[in-house]
């Protein structure tokens, strides 16, 4: 009996490093991990049997009967929001009550990341709705990117103009902050027009997980239903991999700790907060903030229909 041969599309991230280079193998089938630069769509790619996928689009799918994937409670990108807002550096808001009646631009209106920044400004008592919403490429010249998502927008969101970006509307005074999983070149010089609203983002994202206890997932691993159909362990054996891929990587990372000058210090701090593990796997692990994240979805009125969190991973 040959040995099934899984190919999964995923962005590089370190977490994958001992997936990719082999160091860390699956015992009951042959794994395939392409890199990629872009998320993919998994489901337009005859070829992929899986790969990384938007957290928000998949719980839409499945919100909407659409169960062509199977998506595992392996959340391969999470991180913070407070850090995605920002703002001109001469701007005098400060925090997320101020963007009341804002005008904002953001990368995409679905999006996992956007929906968690969203609901931000909505836990402090801002009415979404009095925003005038502008979605673009952060930088002129982006693509590979569906910013809209299948539903129509909302009347008070906009698509940006053809060449237009959001971070040049941002220093025009278009906008008065935009929301960006991923931050501009300048953002890292010390002539940046740009700063983050939050001053003290990463305390503010630390109160956030102690009212919480978790940090958000943005992206996730999904295989197509048709592939679990015919290995029905795979979900189990794929989780399990990939949970041995990140403990090898911490454990590297903390013994090769020189790839930034301080990130041994931010190991250390990070395990003081979150203990052995800050991007935990498994359904359990999960449940609070699958929870939090499919009422947002509602709440916000990107899932017609509230989701039920329980069928996400079942």
């Amino acid at each position: 009996m040959s040995v099934p041969r899984i190919r999964l599309a995923l962005r590089d991230w370190d977490h994958l490093v001992p997936l990719v280079t082999g160091r860390v193998r699956p015992r009951d089938f042959e794994l395939e991990v392409e890199s990629r630069p872009v998320t993919p769509d998994v489901l337009d790619e005859p070829e992929l049997d899986g790969g990384e996928t938007s957290f928000s689009r998949y719980a839409l799918g499945r919100g909407r009967g659409d169960d062509r994937l199977v998506g595992l409670p392996v959340f391969v990108m999470r991180g913070f929001r407070q850090r995605c807002v920002l703002v001109r550096r001469d701007s005098d808001l400060a925090s997320p009550k101020d963007l009341a009646d804002a005008r904002i631009g953001l990368t995409g209106w679905p999006d996992s990341g956007n929906t968690w920044t969203r609901a931000l400004l909505r836990a402090a008592g801002v009415d979404l709705d009095g925003i005038a919403w502008t979605v673009g490429p952060l930088v002129a010249g982006e693509t590979g990117k569906d910013r809209v998502g299948p539903r129509p927008l909302p009347s008070n969101v906009t698509v940006a103009a053809e060449g237009e970006s959001l971070v040049e509307g941002l220093a025009a005074g278009r906008f008065d902050a935009v929301f960006t999983p991923f931050m501009p070149d300048e953002l890292f010089t010390a002539d940046s027009r740009f700063r983050h609203l939050y001053e003290d983002h990463r305390g503010a994202e630390m109160d956030y997980f102690q009212a919480t206890g978790f940090v958000p997932g943005i992206h996730l691993l999904a295989v197509k239903r048709a592939v679990v159909d015919r290995y029905p362990w795979l979900p189990a054996a794929l989780e399990e991999v990939f949970e041995e891929s990140k403990r090898v990587w911490v454990a590297r990372r903390r013994q090769l700790a020189d790839t930034t000058p301080w990130l041994l210090a931010e190991l250390e701090a990070s395990a003081e907060v979150f203990g052995p593990d800050w991007m935990p796997y498994g359904t359990a692990a999960n449940a609070a903030m699958t929870a939090a994240f499919c009422e947002e979805l509602h709440v916000q009125g990107i899932a017609p229909h509230p989701i039920d969190a329980e069928e996400m991973f079942a």
